[in-house]
């Protein structure tokens, strides 16, 4: 994987999870998420777009090679985000783990040798400040386990094999942490341990960065990304 992937990997996650965070903003238990909700989607749409321009300056923009207009597989992100959350617990579970470690990987690349990635993501992380505390914040106040043990699972498995490509980029200085440095940093952060899981390896998707091959988002998700939902409500004749 090259690092252009890599960063597309971290802007298609981050465009997903803004998306999610957004449908939550009239659904949440109370005003206050409601408004953290919608603020937190806006953040990670605005993070999508830096980093998708961060793709041309490393020098290769791996989106040319995609069929991203009929294919929903053609985007990079987990399994958590094909479809929308059917529970809150599902948003804080992402809020706090999925979201923390995409923060731990813009760190490592901030701390890293790339000159873009150290000067245009360097605002994110002030940013997620904010991300990281409401997740922590409902995380403490207790949620149900299961979509807790599976947002951890598809960050370890985002994050890679111990000696995957993810591992070969902090051994060339592009990233200051490995795959289990930044795993160490998740659950430091969140004062969280993670689950105990055994990933398959050998049926992980390098691009994708997921385990398994099939999948992929929502049909409805799919043609807003398109802009297919914003059309429909345009003036005739637009």
């Amino acid at each position: 994987m090259s690092l252009s992937q890599l960063v597309l990997s971290l802007a298609d996650n981050k465009q997903l999870l803004g998306l999610r965070y957004a449908e939550w903003a009239t659904r949440a238990p109370s005003l206050e998420a409601d408004i953290a909700a919608a603020g937190m989607g806006l953040d990670d749409l605005g993070h999508c777009r830096v980093l998708y321009g961060c793709l041309e300056p490393l020098g290769d923009d791996p989106r040319k090679s995609l069929a991203r207009d009929s294919d929903p597989t053609a985007y990079w992100s987990l399994p958590y985000f094909d479809q929308a959350f059917p529970s809150w617990s599902h948003f804080v579970a992402a809020n706090a783990v999925l979201d923390t470690a995409f923060t731990a990987l813009i760190q490592a690349c901030v701390e890293g040798s790339q000159e873009v990635l150290q000067t245009r993501l360097r605002k994110m992380l002030m940013e997620e400040r904010y991300h990281f505390l409401h997740g922590r914040s409902w995380l403490r106040s207790g949620i149900d386990p299961e979509p807790l043990d599976e947002a951890w699972r598809q960050a370890i498995a985002w994050f890679g094999p111990p000696d995957g490509e993810l591992a070969e980029l902090h051994g060339k200085g592009v990233l200051s942490l490995g795959p289990a440095d930044l795993v160490a940093r998740v659950s430091e952060r969140l004062e969280v341990q993670p689950p105990k899981l055994r990933i398959d390896w050998k049926g992980w998707d390098p691009k994708r960065r997921r385990e398994g091959k099939g999948g992929g988002i929502d049909q409805r998700t799919f043609d807003m990304l398109r802009g297919l939902e914003e059309k429909r409500f345009a003036p005739a004749g637009a």
